[in-house]
């Protein structure tokens, strides 16, 4: 019974530690830090922050909006993510991910360590 009820505790707390999930809304002419600022300044907390990791980002919005990679100021990406569209997008240590929205857009993000 004990063994039943530790291999459903780490499944639990397994299954909490690997996933983190956000719904972000922008607002028209929206640009906000989605994760790599830190506490604060963030819209979504990436738990595994300062370690390489993957978010995944799905439109869940009627319009377009685009993501924007940058490390130290410099940009090093921009990607589209079209009405319906789900992309994974590598988060690498040091790496601040920006939503940029010319239209109203609404966002799922999930993030995940790189295993």
């Amino acid at each position: 019974m004990k063994k039943a009820l530790l291999l459903l505790s780490l499944m639990f707390l397994g299954s909490n530690i690997s996933l983190a999930q956000d719904i972000i809304e922008l607002e028209p002419t929206d640009s906000m830090s989605i994760a790599g600022k830190g506490p604060g300044q963030d819209a979504a907390i990436n738990p595994y922050l300062g370690m390489d990791s993957v978010a995944i980002v799905e439109n869940i919005g009627k319009n377009e909006f685009s993501i924007r990679l940058q490390k130290k100021g410099a940009i090093l990406k921009t990607i589209s993510i079209k009405k319906g569209e789900k992309k994974k997008v590598e988060l690498l240590k040091g790496v601040e991910m920006y939503f940029d929205a010319e239209d109203y857009a609404k966002a799922k993000v999930e993030f995940k360590p790189i295993s």
